[in-house]
């Protein structure tokens, strides 16, 4: 594939995945609003403390293979097959085994503070009715696979939206009719189950009997790390909301919670649009070093200049956001939110380099780096919970913002590309960003109406990221630019 067309794919699988994830993030406010209006920090905490062992069990039987699926160079109906079977029976074992193990997980937290808030005698049946989830779940792993191998990112926006919508609608029925957590453990539950019948309406891939599992032999060595890669990626990304939810109260898990979820919404927009031809688009030239060396400097620079506007801007807004949007029952959330945002960078920026070395079939490296990531965030947590919330959130995004130094250890190795380099491509983004908000908190520093100064802060610090940007002849802003007008002529 040559520079061109390589470089029209991009951008158009980078658009329709920017469409699919700003809708998906709109949807996402719209209904997150609604039921946080519905609904209790308690709620929120009953169904949050699961979704650690949900997130565990979906990366095993996942176990890799639907990366390692989209790495290979060649890709059979026999290597997809395997896939789906091995997904499906692993799921079912895991399921039986959550489901006989649901009134230890209920155990656990009725050693804590958390049963105070509520009762937790629902806590059994409710984990087993998530844990479904699991079970639909796999019936569409190697379905995903052949979509996001073949770069198929409309449908995939399709089906978020269409998941998104039904699912959400369900929730917020419920919760308004007065099921509490039920409503959202339903969500999670129709969310996957949308999700599965549309893999399938999609892709024009079918699996089939008898199945031989010969082909995750060849696969198992690149996809084992990635397996344990992903559980230790598990357990860091909710290691909080475990050690709130043991040592605090079940309303600290839903308080966490919410402020993680904005940030959540902000970091993985940018993460999933870069992502969703990161890794084909690495993949097809991860042979010629220098090639690679400019697509990924490339993604490094358009991932920057999304990243520190949305998540230092978040920041900036979030004390208005959530009083406008979930009322001031959810104040207590917005410290935690505004050091979570300000961290948040790292997330897409941890993620491209993470594909960079995938495509390099050096999944070995992911391992360990991940795993003495989350040793060292397990030890500062563990050992800083006692001096509160709000210290265990800054020690935790500070470490991920250390970390990046490890990543770009690892790129370097892979590709030679030098820290110096690095921060050429994105300390400048992050300067403009930086920028621009305190223009702005000088700018609306005498507004007093919520509602005008939540919509002054975006709309001027919009404008100023903009034109800095701009007038300082930013290369990625330029192509950004001209891409969208191309696709406007032609429409």
């Amino acid at each position: 594939m040559n520079d061109k067309s390589l470089k029209e794919k991009t951008a158009r699988g980078l658009m329709w995945g920017s469409i699919g994830n700003g809708a998906q993030l709109i949807l996402g406010v719209l209904f997150g609003i609604f039921l946080a209006r519905l609904l209790s920090p308690a709620d929120y905490g009953m169904v949050g403390v699961l979704q650690v062992f949900i997130m565990i069990a979906n990366t095993i039987q996942d176990s890799g293979f639907r990366t390692a699926l989209a790495n290979r160079k060649e890709v059979r109906h026999e290597d997809y097959n395997a896939v789906f079977w091995f997904n499906v029976g692993t799921a079912a074992i895991l399921y039986l085994i959550l489901f006989f193990l649901a009134p230890l997980i209920t155990a656990f937290y009725q050693k804590s503070d958390f049963s105070a808030d509520h009762d937790l005698s629902a806590l059994t049946p409710l984990s087993r009715f998530c844990f479904l989830g699991i079970v639909t779940a796999s019936l569409g792993t190697a379905h995903y696979a052949y979509l996001f191998r073949t770069l198929q990112v409309k449908q995939k926006a399709i089906i978020t939206i269409t998941s998104l919508t039904v699912s959400n609608l369900i929730g917020i029925s419920m919760a308004f009719m007065g099921f509490s957590y039920w409503g959202l453990a339903t969500q999670g539950v129709v969310f996957t189950v949308c999700n599965t019948i549309l893999f399938w309406h999609f892709s024009k891939w079918r699996p089939t009997l008898p199945v031989s599992f010969k082909p995750l032999k060849e696969m198992f060595g690149f996809s084992s790390k990635l397996l344990a890669t992903s559980i230790c990626n598990c357990i860091n990304g909710n290691i909080l909301a475990v050690m709130l939810g043991r040592f605090y109260s079940v309303g600290n898990v839903g308080i966490y919670n919410q402020a993680n979820k904005w940030t959540y919404m902000g970091s993985n927009l940018i993460q999933s649009t870069v992502l969703e031809v990161a890794q084909p688009v690495l993949r097809d030239v991860a042979d010629d070093r220098e090639r690679h060396k400019r697509v990924f400097r490339k993604m490094l620079r358009f991932t920057s200049f999304l990243s520190f506007p949305a998540l230092f801007g978040l920041a900036f807004v979030a004390r208005e956001l959530i009083v406008i949007t979930v009322t001031e029952k959810w104040i207590e959330s917005v410290p935690l939110m505004q050091i979570l945002c300000i961290c948040a960078f790292t997330y897409p920026i941890q993620a491209l380099c993470m594909n960079l070395v995938i495509t390099k079939e050096r999944s070995d490296l992911i391992f360990w780096n991940t795993l003495a990531f989350g040793a060292i965030q397990l030890a500062a947590v563990f050992f800083t919970y006692p001096y509160g919330i709000f210290t265990m959130v800054c020690i935790f995004g500070g470490i991920n913002i250390l970390w990046l130094g490890v990543w770009f250890f690892f790129v370097y190795r892979e590709i030679r590309l030098r820290l110096h380099e690095i921060l050429f491509d994105m300390a400048p983004f992050a300067a403009i960003a930086a920028g621009a908000i305190f223009i702005t908190s000088l700018a609306t520093s005498w507004l007093s109406d919520i509602y005008l100064l939540f919509g002054l802060k975006i709309i001027i610090t919009a404008l100023v990221y903009t034109g800095i940007t701009w007038l300082s002849g930013s290369k990625t802003f330029r192509e950004c630019a001209e891409f969208l007008l191309k696709k406007v002529k032609r429409n």
